[in-house]
C-alpha cells in the first residue's frame, strides 16, 4: 500500500511514526475525507527528534508513536489542537504541558492487547525453552540440545491484571499453569473469579517460575535490584511492556550471576538499545525490538481509533478515548 506524504486540503495531521496504519487503508482514508489530510515526512523511519518543532508548526493535529512530545514541540506548534498516541501508553507525553496548554491527548485504550499477549506468551515459551537460542546457534553451524522446563504445573506470576495480564493468565491457564496475579487496582475478588490467585508482589516474586510484568511506567524501576534477587532462584523474566519498569543493569547481573536462567524484553529503559550494553552479553536473553504489538489486526485498529478522535476533536468534540 502506498501511504500519503503530503497533506491535502484543510487542516493537517503530523504523523511521527512510520507504523502509523501500516496495514490499513481506512485511517488514511478517514483523516482525508475528514478534512484533517495526513502528513507523514518519512515513511520508514520516525521522524527525528530535532525535525519536531519544524514539521509541527503547521500541524493542527498530531500523531505520535514513541516520540517524545514536549512543552518545546508544543509551543512550536501554534495551531495544534489535539495529539494522538499511536497506542497505549503516553509516557513519552507531557501530558501537564498539554493541559496548561488546552490540547486534549488521546489514545488508543485495548487496541493492541491481544496483539502483546500473544507475544508475550510466545516470550514466555521462548525464553523456558530456548528456541531463539536454538536457532541463532544453529544458523552458526551448531547443533545443540538446550534443555529447558515444561510449562505445566509451574507459576505463572503476572504483575499487572488489566486487559493484557488477564489474557496472559488465560494462556498460561491453557497450558496447565498456576497463575498469581498482584495489581493494586484490581480487588482480589476480580483476580479470583479469573482464576488466578492474588498475592503481593514480594510473594508473587518468591513463589512464580515465570514472572511477566503488564503495568504502566511509574518512573523508576519496579524490579530493583532487591527485588530481583527476591525472585524464585531460575526463575524467568519477561517484560513487554515498558522498559523503565526494570532495572537492567540489575537484571543483567542476576542473569550472570545465575539466580535467573533467563530473561526475555521486548522494551528498553533507552531505544534502541545500546550496543554496548550489558543485557547484550548477558546470559539466557531474548531481546526483541518493541514489536509486540505489530500485528496487522492492532495496526487497524490503532489507527482508526487515534484518527477518529482526531477527527472529533477538530470537530470540536469530546474524544472517546481521552488520556
Amino acid at each position: 500500500m502506498t501511504t500519503p506524504r503530503t497533506s491535502g486540503q484543510g487542516r493537517t495531521t503530523l504523523i511521527t511514526t512510520p507504523t502509523f496504519a501500516r496495514h490499513a487503508a481506512e485511517p488514511w482514508e478517514l483523516l482525508a475525507d475528514g478534512g484533517a489530510g495526513p502528513l507523514r515526512p518519512y515513511e520508514d523511519t520516525a521522524l527525528p527528534t530535532a525535525e519536531l518543532p519544524r514539521w509541527a508548526a503547521d500541524a493542527d493535529a498530531l500523531i505520535a508513536g514513541m516520540d517524545h512530545i514536549t512543552a518545546e514541540v508544543m509551543d512550536a506548534a501554534p495551531r495544534l489542537k489535539v495529539i494522538a498516541k499511536h497506542g497505549v501508553g503516553t509516557d513519552t507525553i507531557d501530558l501537564a504541558a498539554a493541559r496548561e496548554r488546552g490540547i486534549p491527548v488521546v489514545c488508543a485504550p485495548g487496541s493492541n492487547s491481544r496483539a502483546v499477549a500473544e507475544y508475550t506468551f510466545g516470550l514466555v515459551l521462548d525464553a523456558t525453552r530456548r528456541i531463539t537460542a536454538s536457532h541463532t546457534a544453529v544458523m552458526a553451524g551448531g547443533w545443540p540440545k538446550h534443555f529447558g522446563p515444561e510449562l505445566y504445573g509451574k507459576t505463572l506470576g503476572v504483575v499487572g491484571f488489566g486487559r493484557i495480564g488477564r489474557l496472559v493468565a488465560g494462556y498460561a491457564q491453557a497450558f496447565g499453569m498456576r497463575v498469581v496475579a498482584h495489581d493494586p487496582y484490581v480487588p482480589g475478588d476480580a483476580v479470583t473469579a479469573a482464576g488466578a490467585e492474588p498475592a503481593d508482589l514480594h510473594t508473587l516474586l518468591g513463589r512464580a517460575d515465570v514472572v511477566t510484568l503488564h503495568l504502566p511506567p511509574a518512573g523508576e524501576p519496579l524490579l530493583t535490584a532487591d527485588r530481583l534477587a527476591a525472585m524464585k532462584p531460575g526463575a524467568v523474566l519477561v517484560n513487554a511492556a515498558r522498559g523503565d519498569l526494570v532495572d537492567d543493569i540489575a537484571l543483567a547481573g542476576a542473569l550472570h550471576s545465575g539466580h535467573l536462567s533467563a530473561a526475555a524484553l521486548d522494551a528498553f529503559t533507552t531505544e534502541p538499545l545500546e550496543h554496548g550494553h550489558p543485557l547484550r552479553t548477558a546470559p539466557g536473553v531474548t531481546l526483541t525490538s518493541h514489536m509486540a504489538a505489530c500485528t496487522p489486526e492492532a495496526n487497524r485498529a490503532m489507527g482508526l481509533m487515534v484518527a477518529e478522535d482526531v477527527l472529533r476533536v477538530l470537530a470540536g468534540q469530546a474524544p472517546l478515548n481521552p488520556a
